[in-house]
């Protein structure tokens, strides 16, 4: 519906890049789809593609890492929006720790937290994960974050 494409492509939400990791597998891309569920008990759904190569980790990871990027690290909201992990070790690209449950954890996230999957749900070319936080950490307060506008002109690594 071209009035609905038109509102939506003009909100600026907050993107978010998604980590997870199964096996000796490692992933991660910048997400857009993503929104808080519930206030209690805490749910947060991802919503991944279904064409990409962190939707095919996250198919048999128990839990995902979900960051928020400020403005000054735009490259890397870049890095994991514009290349693809079938060509890409994105890893060896950024600072990054392993976290809980072997979860790579980027050093340069304003904020993040780690969620369990609690399930799967098909949306169209995108694939819902909920998930209940179980750890993170968030600073005090937000600096400018990285936002839809500021990685609209992106090429994606894979077709949405």
């Amino acid at each position: 519906m071209e009035a609905f494409e038109k509102l939506v492509s003009m909100l600026d939400y907050p993107m978010y890049v998604v980590t997870t990791s199964a096996g000796d597998k490692r992933a991660g891309c910048l997400v857009g789809f993503t929104s808080q569920v519930s206030i209690g008990p805490p749910r947060f759904l991802v919503g991944l593609s279904n064409k990409n190569q962190t939707y095919r980790v996250a198919q048999n990871a128990t839990h995902l890492a979900v960051h928020l990027l400020p403005r000054t690290h735009r490259e890397l909201a870049r890095l994991f929006g514009s290349e693809t992990g079938d060509r890409v070790d994105k890893f060896s690209r950024c600072e990054w720790h392993e976290g809980l449950r072997g979860l790579p954890i980027l050093d340069d996230a304003a904020g993040w937290f780690v969620g369990e999957v609690l399930g799967r749900y098909e949306l169209g070319d995108h694939i819902g994960h909920l998930l209940e936080p179980i750890a993170g950490d968030a600073p005090e307060k937000f600096d400018q974050l990285v936002t839809f506008a500021d990685v609209r002109d992106l090429e994606p690594g894979h077709e949405a």
